[in-house]
């Protein structure tokens, strides 16, 4: 609950205190363009109404008082006065000397290794995620905080991997096709169409945007060996930032070209650096491919040594295997993997038998949202 208001600096600045001792300032501007009215925000879609530049350069608070436990401002010159609920403000508050949560992510991103989830994948039968929404729930909730799961029970035939993405969102069409396959060919026009091992690694990091999301569909395994493994990309990150800061640095503030051109009439190339940081910091993507890797020409010469002591280190902390989750695909089963954190792999397998999978790619957005959506239903509904 707030107990008072106080405001300062002519009008461009508010503090507000909370009855458990908490305080905070807002800004008159940052207010005004954040009000909840129907004038600015529109009530179907919590979209702004208005820009910038609609609200006047010298907007200052002209009057400020606590009613039912909400705020309520008057902004001058507009004359427009506009209620703010307290628990708002509160979650919305920026005036803090505590560390920020990174980016969007805060505590739902767990990294993991092998001694966490080795044995407790989180997977989840298909139909039970198609009939029943707390079971996507979980499903859909443990790829944003895991950045993977497997999921059981699809049809063992062609094109059921279409069936996952469509619990979430759209398969994202590429170059490859709607899908593509993954088994033994005669001179394959990429490595995944052999069936030798494949290092860890992340899909297409030669695209800008890259897919988010990657699925494989596991339609007929009875080769000996070719089990899939996933390495928590973050968690190795993590591991070489504390061993090597500087070698951080590099990888992460220096770009890395990679490059695609296996198929007639495709030439994709990307300039992005192996682990990206956004503007606070905060990991928010890990491209590492080996195979689509250009020669590196964005390194100073001074650093290119450094810089291929880190990303020799970054590959052996990929392959060390206390990183390594490994699970062998039956028919019937696919997994989802994070593409912007999770790397995936193949174990080597005979030239006996059959391994035939299908991949395709979607985007996280979809995703989430649909996350976001049915967690919002269940809050509704308890309330």
């Amino acid at each position: 609950m707030l107990t008072h208001a106080l405001v300062g600096d002519e009008g461009r600045t508010i503090e507000l205190g909370w009855q458990d001792g908490r305080r905070a300032r807002f800004h008159a501007m940052w207010l005004r363009d954040n009000a909840l009215d129907d004038k600015t925000r529109s009530a179907g879609n919590g979209q702004r109404l208005i820009t910038i530049l609609d609200i006047p350069a010298e907007t200052r608070i002209g009057a400020a008082t606590i009613k039912a436990g909400a705020l309520e401002v008057s902004f001058v010159p507009e004359g427009k006065t506009v209620s703010f609920p307290a628990q708002w403000l509160s979650a919305n508050a920026y005036d803090r000397d505590e560390p920020r949560e990174p980016g969007w992510t805060g505590d739902i991103i767990q990294r993991w290794t092998k001694a966490t989830m080795q044995n407790s994948v989180p997977r989840a039968r298909y139909a039970a995620a198609l009939h029943g929404r707390s079971v996507l729930r979980e499903w859909l909730s443990a790829v944003r905080t895991y950045g993977f799961a497997v999921m059981d029970g699809l049809p063992a035939e062609s094109g059921a991997l279409c069936k996952v993405s469509d619990l979430f969102g759209y398969i994202r069409e590429t170059n490859y096709g709607r899908w593509f396959e993954v088994r033994a060919e005669v001179n394959p026009n990429n490595l995944a169409y052999t069936n030798l091992g494949l290092q860890a690694h992340t899909d297409n990091p030669y695209r800008d945007p890259v897919p988010t999301l990657q699925i494989l569909s596991c339609i007929e395994n009875t080769v000996e060996g070719g089990e899939s493994s996933v390495v928590d990309g973050f968690a190795v990150a993590a591991a070489l930032q504390a061993e090597n800061p500087e070698g951080f640095r590099l990888l992460s503030s220096c770009p890395a070209r990679f490059e695609y051109a296996g198929s007639s009439g495709v030439r994709l190339q990307a300039k992005r650096p192996m682990i990206e940081l956004g503007p606070d910091g905060e990991l928010i993507c890990i491209r590492f491919n080996n195979r689509s890797l250009a020669p590196v020409v964005d390194v100073p010469f001074a650093d290119m040594d450094a810089y291929y002591g880190a990303y020799r280190r970054f590959a052996q902390l990929i392959e060390d295997p206390s990183f390594e989750v490994t699970f062998k695909l039956e028919a019937g089963q696919a997994f989802i993997v994070d593409n912007t954190r999770v790397m995936h792999a193949r174990k080597a397998f005979s030239g006996t038998g059959k391994r035939w999978l299908q991949g395709c790619y979607a985007d996280k957005d979809g995703l989430l949202s649909t996350l976001a959506a049915i967690e919002h239903s269940f809050k509704e509904a308890a309330e």
